[in-house]
C-alpha cells in the first residue's frame, strides 16, 4: 500500500490543482443522490488532508475545494427537489433506494430544518436530505440558511483531523515533517476504518432485510 502512496503523494505535490479538484468532486458527488452513497467522499478529504502539514496541500484551499464541492452538490439536490416537488421521490434511481428515501424523508420530518444541518454529518441520509428538503417544499432561504452554516462547520470537520493528526505525529513521534511516514499512518487508518465501517454497515443492512423478508414471509 504505501508503494503506491508515495507516487501519489509525489504527483499530488508536482500538481496540487489536481488535488484540489478532486477534494471538490469528492464534497460534490457526495451530495448528489444515490450517487454519494457510494462515493467515499469523506474517505478522500479525510484522506488528503494529511497532505497539509507537509505542503503539498494549502490549508485554505483544501477547505475551500471541499466546501465549494458541497455548497454545489447540495444546491444542486435541492434545486432538483425544489421543482420536481414530490414526484421527484417516486422517480428512478430513487425507487431503487426506498427504505433511505423513507429513513430521509423521517428525518426530515423530525428534525425539520435541522435535518439539513445534521445530515451533512449522517451518511448517507447525507445525499438524500438536500433533494428530500426541496421535494418536502422547503423555502430556498431556509435551505440555505441552514446549509451553509453546516458546510462551513462540516469542512474543517473533515480537514482538520487529518492536519493535527499528521503534524502531532511530526511533533510527537519524531518522524520529519517533509517524510511521508506519518502519511502513510493516517491514510491507512481512514480507509481501514472506512472499510470496517462499511462492512458494518452492509452487515446491518442485509440483517435487517432477511429480518424484514422474515416477518413478511
Amino acid at each position: 500500500m504505501t508503494s503506491f502512496l508515495d507516487p501519489l503523494i509525489s504527483f499530488v505535490s508536482a500538481h496540487p490543482w489536481l488535488g484540489y479538484l478532486t477534494l471538490f468532486l469528492a464534497a460534490l458527488l457526495e451530495a448528489v443522490p444515490v450517487v454519494g452513497s457510494v462515493i467515499p467522499g469523506s474517505t478522500i478529504i479525510l484522506a488528503l488532508s494529511a497532505l497539509v502539514p507537509g505542503g503539498e496541500l494549502k490549508l485554505q484551499w483544501v477547505l475551500l475545494a471541499a466546501a465549494l464541492g458541497a455548497v454545489l452538490g447540495d444546491g444542486s439536490a435541492y434545486w432538483i427537489g425544489h421543482r420536481r416537488q414530490r414526484e421527484i421521490l417516486n422517480t428512478w434511481p430513487l425507487t431503487n433506494y426506498p427504505r433511505v428515501v423513507a429513513e430521509s424523508e423521517s428525518f426530515f420530518n423530525r428534525f425539520g430544518t435541522w435535518a439539513v444541518f445534521f445530515a451533512r454529518f449522517v451518511p448517507p441520509v447525507r445525499a438524500f436530505v438536500p433533494v428530500t428538503a426541496g421535494a418536502l417544499g422547503m423555502a430556498p432561504a431556509k435551505f440555505y440558511a441552514v446549509n451553509i452554516p453546516a458546510i462551513l462547520a462540516w469542512a474543517p470537520a473533515h480537514v482538520l483531523p487529518g492536519v493535527l493528526a499528521v503534524s502531532a505525529l511530526h511533533e510527537y513521534a519524531g518522524l520529519h515533517l517533509h517524510g511521508h511516514v506519518g502519511k502513510h499512518i493516517w491514510m491507512l487508518t481512514v480507509v481501514g476504518v472506512a472499510i470496517v465501517a462499511g462492512l458494518a454497515l452492509w452487515i446491518r443492512h442485509r440483517r435487517n432485510g432477511v429480518a424484514a423478508a422474515k416477518s413478511q414471509a
